[in-house]
């Protein structure tokens, strides 16, 4: 019987598709494109978990179902319909992360037109040779990069500067006797926005012992927001970076560049932009080789 009704199933499938016409396949590219730029934000939002509890009790339902399982499918259908107001209960906060984040998308950006400035990619290069000072003379470091997610309640925090970002700044902010070195250096728009600004620290337990506060609270910016998150060791100066709850240790200046490229601006643009730049160095490597 259970044979049966899977190529019943299936027949039936193929009979919808020979059906369709020209809208169908439009409303299916739709629905895919705004699921496909969706999951991304729903993951940065920290509301990933709301979803896989649902998803998992609707396929379970489902299966139920399909097996003529009655009496568990008539529990799990009384469950559906009382434990949805039991998850947007238990789940506030992701929830409220999530309906933040999304009223606060750029629909250039969602819909994949948004083209990135070389300001950014000023900022980028200034960054990096920030770090790159900072991680030889062990100076720790907290610098988040916000993309969609405005993250005003960690403004509140620290300091309001709205300045240029360059070199000599960022390592003024984290020098170890100024005044905002201990908080967190968020830039946005281009521009540092705020410092000494206080992240929420990560309580995972897959992070390593030997990381402190300044990586841990790095890891949980990654964690509720879409943020971008670099970070300095004082300890031993390597330079690391948190994206979606993920670290990245023990990267080199020249890897951590191509990293926040393509984090945060179309990295193959900004090959673009420099290719007239390396093609005079290696004409003049050349001319220097010749003479």
């Amino acid at each position: 019987m259970f044979m049966d009704q899977i190529i019943e199933n299936i027949q039936s499938f193929f009979l919808q598709i020979s059906k369709m016409g020209l809208p169908d396949y439009l409303d299916i590219l739709i629905v895919g494109f705004l699921v496909y730029r969706l999951i991304p934000m729903l993951r940065a939002s920290g509301a990933m978990r709301v979803v896989k509890v649902i998803g998992l009790l609707l396929v379970i339902s489902w299966l139920t179902e399909v097996f003529e399982l009655y009496t568990l499918n008539f529990i799990l259908s009384m469950l559906l319909d009382v434990g949805l107001v039991a998850i947007v209960i238990l789940f506030q906060p992701e929830l409220r992360r999530m309906l933040d984040h999304l009223g606060n998308v750029k629909w250039k950006r969602f819909l994949g037109i948004e083209k990135q400035s070389q300001e950014m990619i000023n900022v980028i290069n200034q960054t990096v040779a920030a770090c790159e000072i900072m991680s030889q003379q062990r100076v720790g470091a907290l610098i988040v990069f916000a993309r969609d997610n405005p993250m005003d309640e960690y403004f509140k925090r620290g300091t309001m500067i709205e300045a240029q970002v360059s070199e000599q700044l960022i390592r003024n902010i984290f020098f170890p006797k100024a005044a905002l070195h201990d908080g967190a250096m968020i830039i946005r728009d281009s521009k540092i926005a705020a410092a000494g600004c206080v992240l929420p620290l990560s309580d995972s337990h897959s992070l390593s012992a030997d990381l402190g506060t300044r990586h841990r609270a790095g890891v949980g910016m990654s964690e509720v927001s879409d943020a971008v998150v670099v970070i300095v060791s004082e300890e031993t100066g390597t330079i690391s970076v948190a994206v979606g709850g993920v670290l990245k240790r023990y990267l080199a200046p020249q890897t951590l560049g191509r990293l926040l490229r393509s984090e945060l601006c179309n990295e193959d643009n900004g090959e673009q932009r420099d290719l007239p730049m390396r093609l005079k160095q290696r004409l003049q490597k050349k001319e220097k080789g010749e003479e």
